[in-house]
């Protein structure tokens, strides 16, 4: 009878040595990791008078920010935050800051005015806040008997 002798381990120091190497390389500043795909940070608020929504847009100003309520009541911000560009050649230790175009779509609530809607752009927060419809007061009709 033969003995098989199987090693699970087998191979995962040829990864141990790669991924060092990796680490290596990012230490020495050789090897840069980009982050796409910009999605702002955003609080919806509903409070009495109004839904308010905050969007966290740092780097952007309120010309790189489009707004949009359709008739189903789908709010959408939408914008791009661009990468700054520079001539000379740069090599980073580390990125973390993200870019990229983005969409945020927000469903509201029917009892809102949308014809009311207002928007703000302060120290890169977007506050959009859309006030709620008074209550319909309920009509009281008498009927005649005859």
């Amino acid at each position: 009878m033969n003995i098989i002798k199987v090693d699970p381990f087998r191979g995962f120091d040829g990864m141990f040595r790669r991924m060092n190497e990796i680490v290596d390389e990012v230490q020495r500043g050789g090897l840069r990791f980009e982050m796409g795909d910009f999605a702002p940070r955003v609080d919806v608020k509903d409070d009495a008078k109004a839904v308010i929504v905050h969007a966290e847009l740092p780097g952007l100003t309120k010309d790189d920010v489009k707004i949009t309520l359709s008739d189903d009541r789908i709010l959408t911000i939408r914008g791009e935050k661009k990468r700054e560009e520079t001539t000379e050649e740069t090599s980073y230790l580390r990125v973390e800051r993200s870019y990229g175009s983005f969409t945020r779509s927000f469903n509201l609530p029917e009892n809102l005015r949308t014809d009311a809607v207002t928007a703000s752009f302060e120290n890169g927060v977007l506050t959009i806040t859309v006030p709620k419809a008074e209550p319909a007061v309920p009509k009281e009709q008498e009927i005649s008997i005859n």
